[in-house]
């Protein structure tokens, strides 16, 4: 069974080749999660664990400002293949759950168990969406807005992923 959309991407109709080789696009749909047909977000989130895992490696200054870069970097990104696409926070646009994964895990110290209930926590305010997320999602346009209610998931996720581990229970 073929998890990846073949094509007919977005209100402009791009192909899945043609959002594998264009470089934007190939960052927007998370290094091509994007594609997948069910659940673009959590393979988005799930394409941000090998990223995670090197930048952690690296120590909190640099994952602190690799994760900051993936931010901003988003905005564009993200903007454009919105542009490209022809609509606005396309399913398959999924560099805000890169970089949301990244931003839940940022304070917190590495465990396998740490990163699935991070990875956890991140969807479901990613889904769930609660105020003032939801807000912002409706809100805010272009590459900000698509980035910044992801990012807030990201805060509300790893604030009690940060607490989790304060408390010893990861």
């Amino acid at each position: 069974m073929n998890i990846f959309h073949k094509t007919g991407l977005g209100q402009n109709q791009l192909t899945a080749k043609q959002i594998m080789t264009d470089p934007v696009l190939f960052l927007a749909f998370g290094f091509g999660s994007g594609l997948a047909r069910k659940a673009p977000g959590t393979f988005g989130t799930a394409a941000a664990i090998p990223l995670y895992w090197l930048f952690v490696q690296m120590g909190l200054p640099v994952y602190s400002v690799l994760t900051v870069a993936a931010i901003l970097a988003g905005i564009p990104i993200c903007g454009i293949a919105a542009a490209k696409l022809g609509e606005h926070d396309f399913n398959g646009i999924v560099w805000d759950e890169v970089a949301g994964l990244l931003v839940t895990m940022w304070l917190v110290p590495f465990s396998w168990k740490a990163l699935l209930l991070g990875f956890v926590l991140f969807r479901i305010f990613d889904i769930v969406k609660p105020w003032p997320i939801k807000w912002i999602d409706r809100k805010m346009m272009g590459g900000l807005g698509i980035m910044l209610d992801d990012v807030l998931a990201a805060v509300f996720a790893g604030a009690l992923l940060w607490a989790a581990a304060q408390q010893g229970c990861l």
